[in-house]
């Protein structure tokens, strides 16, 4: 199994790192896509023990939409950030994750649609795949994905709670469709019918952790071992056994990021 997008460099792991690690190891995970704030000092050091801890972890460094304030008037400035981040990190494989989230009040639509173009023009130049957040955004973001990807883009839509047009929408640009703990939920039953629509060879799985811990550990701090329910459930939506499906996520991962 891989856990395609996780936050291993949150603070929330800072204490019981290596166990978090251990943990996950024992439960089959095979790696992790470590996302990365470009510019955090914190958790760029703690990115540095994860892959001393675990050689194959991979990151993805990426200005969140929420921190896009802070290049307001300058966006190149951020995809500056952010391209000398990658290039000093040798496992980096992705630029995100970016996008925009216009559910909070972070950062002003109009300064996160900027940043966030600037960060796709350098995923094009770098030919590395897009991490994409999108929340209550999806017609400015997919407006953005069109403009600047000729057609297409490598990538991937984290953490899918859209509908089946988003899902379709992001297939016809070419990207990956990640899905988290929230598929477990009792409420998620529409969530769950849109994810039977994605093909298993643009299928990924992820846990997002800290956050979003699948039933049954909803309400608990998430770890990338819980990936496996995950697994689990999409396995089930899609009529597989559970090592069949880890194992075309597994490949789906590798196609993507070229680990």
């Amino acid at each position: 199994m891989i856990d395609s997008h996780c936050h291993l460099a949150d603070e929330a792991f800072s204490v019981d790192l290596e166990d978090v690690i251990t943990r996950a190891k024992g439960a089959g995970v095979e790696r992790t896509l470590v996302i990365l704030a470009a510019g955090n000092l914190q958790e760029s050091q703690q990115a540095w023990r994860v892959c001393d801890l675990w050689p194959e972890t991979r990151v993805s460094v990426g200005v969140h939409p929420h921190t896009a304030r802070e290049f307001a008037g300058d966006p190149i400035r951020a995809a500056n950030l952010v391209r000398q981040q990658i290039a000093s990190t040798p496992a980096a494989r992705a630029v995100g994750e970016i996008g925009l989230d216009y559910h909070y009040d972070f950062s002003p639509p109009d300064v996160q649609q900027e940043v966030f173009r600037a960060q796709v023009r350098l995923a094009r130049e770098l030919d590395l795949p897009v991490v994409i957040h999108t929340r209550e955004a999806d017609d400015d973001t997919l407006a953005i994905l069109k403009s600047e990807a000729s057609g297409s883009i490598r990538g991937v839509l984290h953490c899918f709670t859209g509908d089946e047009r988003l899902a379709r929408a992001g297939l016809d640009l070419g990207l990956h469709i990640s899905l988290a703990g929230i598929l477990t939920f009792p409420k998620a039953g529409r969530l769950r019918e849109t994810a039977q629509i994605v093909p298993l060879e643009r299928l990924l799985a992820e846990t997002d952790s800290p956050f979003l811990a699948p039933v049954p550990h909803r309400g608990k701090r998430n770890e990338p071992a819980f990936v496996a329910g995950v697994i689990e459930a999409l396995a089930e939506l899609h009529a597989l056994p559970p090592t069949e499906l880890a194992d075309r996520t597994s490949a789906n991962f590798h196609a993507l990021f070229r680990p």
